[in-house]
Formats: structure tokens, sequence, C-alpha cells
């Protein structure tokens, strides 16, 4: 199996500098990124009137923005605004998954999605949605993609361990069994909706539209509350990439590590696409392109894809607005975009399966 790293210690050595000049590069991107796809949209706005809004906004000082139309106003604030944070942090979130599991699975291929976390939480949300739908009720989507996703998490858990323990081919397998089985959940209820399936059919595609400042709430917690001590504790991460043998012998417990981290890595994912729907290859794509052309250690690889990730998002998702009149979903692009670029890695990357 091919190793995610020859020698994280000396790997941080020789390239700290360039990485920590790339997340500041990436930290001083991120607000122009921000700014410039707000302003963006059917509705001309302009830079200036959109940096009043913000301006007043966030220092609650409203006469910056009195003289502008409250149409404006509202499509900057309440709706455009929220969007692009949701795409920032599930960008985020994503890539910071996709690091994590690459570590802990010990497998280069590994995505948000290999646990089958993300597909409980598709499943979840084609229960509310058909019961919306159906029932006339109102089952909030993203929390009963949450439900699901930790249901799903636990079951991968208990398979894993009766399986034989928490090593990366149970949980793998695990999460294999769980998606087929979830999979032909989501195709039954996609069969029960009936003419009504465009809209479960659209949620799985993964979209930022119509994202409001509670979503972005909801990501933003996870997101902090797991990233955060993924973060600080990235020098076990490293460890686990050693083996078992090896990270025990240097003095830590391998399977709480492994067991924190899935817990940090499934949290950020379940958010994600509770919030978002399915958004793939972003969790694949940038942790491999970071990990080839600067650094696998993982206390510097984690806020680099993080910080990537967000902006990759955010602007592919404004590119999904502005390229046609009815909206591609993200989802959509970021597959298409993804999949050949992740190709042409796979491809120049020698020995990656020997």
């Amino acid at each position: 199996m091919h190793t995610l790293s020859l020698n994280p210690l000396l790997e941080y050595k020789q390239n700290r500098k360039k990485s920590i000049f790339c997340i500041i590069l990436l930290c001083a991107l991120l607000p122009p990124v921000v700014l410039f796809s707000v302003r963006l949209g059917a509705m001309p706005i302009s830079a200036g009137q959109t940096a009043r809004i913000l301006a007043g906004k966030i220092t609650g000082i409203a006469r910056w923005y009195e003289d502008i139309p409250k149409s404006a106003v509202a499509v900057i604030w309440d709706l455009r605004l929220p969007r692009i944070l949701c795409g920032v942090l599930a960008g985020a979130g994503l890539a910071g998954a996709g690091v994590i599991f690459q570590a802990i699975l010990q497998n280069p291929l590994a995505d948000p999605y290999t646990l089958g976390v993300s597909t409980g939480a598709a499943f979840g949300a084609s229960v509310a949605i058909l019961l919306n739908l159906t029932l006339g009720v109102r089952f909030p989507v993203p929390l009963m993609a949450l439900g699901f996703a930790a249901l799903t998490l636990g079951l991968v858990l208990l398979i894993s361990r009766r399986g034989g323990g928490l090593i990366g081919a149970n949980l793998i397998m695990g999460g294999i069994i769980l998606s087929a089985i979830l999979s032909a959940g989501i195709s039954f209820i996609k069969m029960l909706s009936g003419e009504q399936v465009g809209a479960i059919v659209f949620w799985l595609m993964g979209s930022l539209s119509a994202r409001s400042w509670s979503e972005a709430l909801l990501l933003g917690s996870a997101v902090l509350i797991a990233g955060a001590p993924a973060i600080v504790y990235a020098e076990d991460l490293n460890l686990l990439t050693l083996g078992t043998r090896n990270a025990e012998g240097l003095g830590i417990s391998v399977r709480k590590t492994r067991f924190f981290y899935l817990l940090l890595g499934a949290a950020m994912t379940a958010a994600c696409v509770s919030v978002c729907g399915i958004i793939g290859f972003v969790g694949l794509v940038v942790p491999h392109l970071l990990r080839f052309s600067l650094t696998s250690n993982n206390r510097l690889l984690l806020p680099l894809s993080m910080l990537l990730g967000a902006i990759l998002l955010a602007a592919a998702d404004t590119c999904a607005r502005l390229l046609s009149g009815g909206e591609i979903p993200v989802g959509v692009l970021t597959t298409l975009l993804g999949g050949p670029f992740f190709i042409s890695i796979f491809v120049r990357r020698k020995g990656i399966t020997e």
C-alpha cells in the first residue's frame, strides 16, 4: 500500500516555510474571493454598495447603507452571503475530512464519503423530503440528515468492531456494506415520490441554492468544533500514518486516536452533506493536490486543505450561478471538473498503487 508520507518530521522541516507562506496567502485570498462572489449575480450591485452593506450589517451602523435599495440589501445579506459562507464552510469541512480519512485509513484514495456517512445523511434527507412532500409536514432536512449520518457511523463502528476491530479495512468494508443498503433505500424513496422525485434528485446532486443563516451557523459550528481539535492534535494523525505498530511504539493509543479522528471527520462530513447535499471530489482532490505539491505533514496539510477547499468550492458555486440561466448544482460542477483533474494527478503520480 502506498504510504502517505516518507518522513513527516523531515518533510516538515524542509517545507515548513513554504507551507506557512501558502497558509498566509490563502488566508489573505479568502476574504477577496468572498467579497467578489457576493457582488456577482443576476442583480447588478456595485463593489462600493456591496462593501457598504456588509460593513453596515456587521457593525450595526445602518446609515452606511440606508440610501441603497432595500432589495439590494436583502439580496446581499439574506441571499448571497449565507450561500457563499455555506460554500466556504462546506469546502473547508470536506477537504479537512478528506485529510483525516486518508490518514486514519492509510488509503490515499479515501475521501469524506468512504465510510458511508454521506449516504446515511442522503437517506435521512430523502426521507425528510418525501415526508414533507407527501404529508405536508415540516421535517427539517438538515437535522434528519445529521441524525441518520450519526446512526450510520454508529453502525459502521459496530460492524467494524464485530469484524475484528477499528482498522482501516474493516471500517471501509462496513462503510461499503451500509452504503449499498442505504443507496437501495434511497432508490426506493425515489420510486415512492413519483412525480415529485425532482426535489430529492436535486438535493442529492449537491447545491448551495437558497441556503440560510441558520444553515451557515450549523455548518460553521460543526467545522469549527471538529476542525480546531483536528489541527491542534494533528501530530497524532501524523503518527497514525506510520502504521499501528510504529505509532504505538511512539506512545499513542492507536485505537483511541483513530476513534477520535473518526468522530471529527464524520461530524464535518455529516454537517456538510446535511446542508449542501453530495458534493464530490473536494475532499479527494484538494488533499492530493497539496500533499504532492507541498507537504504530507498533517499539521500543515489540514489548514492548507481547509483553506484551499473553502476557496475552490466558493469559486465553483459562483461559476455554477453564472454559467447558465438555470442554476447548475455545484456538486455536478465539482464532479465534472474534479474527475478529469484527479485522473491527471493519478496518472502522473507513479507508484501510487505499488
